[in-house]
């Protein structure tokens, strides 16, 4: 379909065989969805999905699966029936990518839907596999979901007090990330085919995708000869100041300013004399007594009757700053809204919800489809007619003898 500018949406002619569930797979089809990709989703007899049973629900729908699966065609089939697989391998000939995010290989394997099986009939495939420790791993078998990717990837061990126990981040940051690791390695999957003419596996690791959050601990580790251990900070950086969370009026406020930027964080403060102060002369030193130096931040940010009016003295001064906001501020925020990162979409059932918006912005793709989220097989037919050619006989067929499922 395409856009009103006349160009066709980036995924377009697109197709993908979806076999994943919840966040970590779901969420890399739901990308391709925004940009026109054709998803078929394959979903089990009775329940389909997991996501489908996540709160909150309202109408007997989940609101977490409309986010994560609008724009997606809905297949109900039973793949331990011979029928059912059959029937998957006939619409894995003709996809482009086929993904899935089970927690272990050996379930499509031992349907005959795993790579090798699927490249035996469709040598161009791009198959991609999310899973919490990768397919190829030590802990290959092994499940997982992501709290437990944020621990082994030290992810946890960074997050908390650091007195106190490691404590994971409150959103499922291993799952999200592992879905665009997911969407960002399909892109360069697809352009290495069209150059090539071959496909290939995407072996995505959550674990990995967390690990490589680590900007330089294992660095510093090893440079400083072990001297410096990677732990968690707690509110302020041990080895940068300032570089933390800090009282505001009326809320929290983060700043965060380098080496290049202390002298403009004295002269915001009104404090020119630490910059002459000789126990401040260096990052280090100043980290190293940032206990002595949070106050003074602090007590200047109270002599201002709101946050805005201190980030806006720290603009003023070229001090990169921000407010703490929970995800219900983003709401109506002038910056969200710029950047249309809260999206309202319609659903039958829900009613209209708010969902984060679309992270890429695409120059030539400057406007995202309108999609609804399916109902369990509810694209029987219409994939099984338009796909393999069977005709609405036997598709009833199939549904009576239990191949095919539909919820009510």
């Amino acid at each position: 379909m395409p856009q009103s500018n006349g160009q066709p949406m980036i995924l377009e002619g697109c197709t993908v065989l979806d076999f994943t569930q919840y966040l970590a797979g779901a969420g890399v089809t739901r990308m391709m969805a925004e940009l026109g990709a054709e998803i078929i989703k394959v979903e089990i007899p009775e329940v389909g999905d997991g996501g489908r049973l996540l709160p909150f629900e309202v109408g007997g729908r989940s609101g977490f699966f409309v986010q994560h699966n609008r724009g997606k065609k809905s297949i109900c089939v039973d793949w331990n029936t011979e029928a059912g697989r059959n029937l998957l391998l006939e619409l894995a000939r003709d996809v482009d990518i086929v993904a899935e995010n089970f927690s272990s290989g050996d379930i499509m394997a031992r349907r005959g839907l795993d790579y090798e099986s699927i490249r035996a009939v469709n040598p161009k495939v791009i198959y991609l596999s999310v899973s919490c420790f990768g397919r190829k791993s030590a802990w290959a078998g092994k499940p997982g979901y992501d709290y437990i990717a944020q621990a082994v990837s030290g992810i946890m061990h960074m997050t908390g007090d650091p007195d106190g126990p490691p404590q994971f981040v409150s959103s499922a940051l291993g799952d999200t990330n592992g879905a665009v690791h997911g969407f960002a390695s399909l892109g360069y999957a697809l352009y290495h085919r069209e150059r090539t003419g071959r496909g290939q596996h995407l072996d995505i690791s959550m674990t990995d995708a967390l690990f490589h959050f680590h900007e330089g601990q294992l660095m510093a580790t090893h440079l400083s000869g072990g001297s410096y251990e990677a732990k968690r900070y707690g509110t302020h950086h041990v080895a940068i100041f300032p570089a933390g969370t800090y009282n505001g009026p009326q809320g929290y406020l983060v700043v965060l300013a380098l080496d290049l930027q202390w002298s403009n964080v004295c002269h915001c403060i009104g404090r020119p004399d630490l910059l002459e102060d000789p126990r401040y002369q260096t990052m280090t030193q100043r980290a190293e007594r940032r206990a002595e130096l949070i106050p003074l931040i602090e007590d200047w940010m109270a002599t201002f009757a709101t946050d805005q009016e201190v980030l806006d003295a720290l603009e003023a001064h070229h001090v990169p700053a921000g407010p703490v906001l929970s995800p219900a501020d983003a709401i109506g925020h002038p910056y969200f809204a710029s950047r249309d990162m809260v999206r309202w979409v319609d659903d039958p059932r829900t009613g209209t919800i708010p969902i984060p918006g679309f992270p890429f912005k695409f120059s030539d793709q400057p406007e995202l489809p309108t999609l609804l989220a399916a109902d369990l097989g509810e694209h029987n037919a219409e994939v099984l007619t338009t796909k393999l050619g069977l005709t609405s006989e036997q598709v009833a067929a199939l549904t009576a003898a239990g191949v095919l499922y539909q919820a009510p």
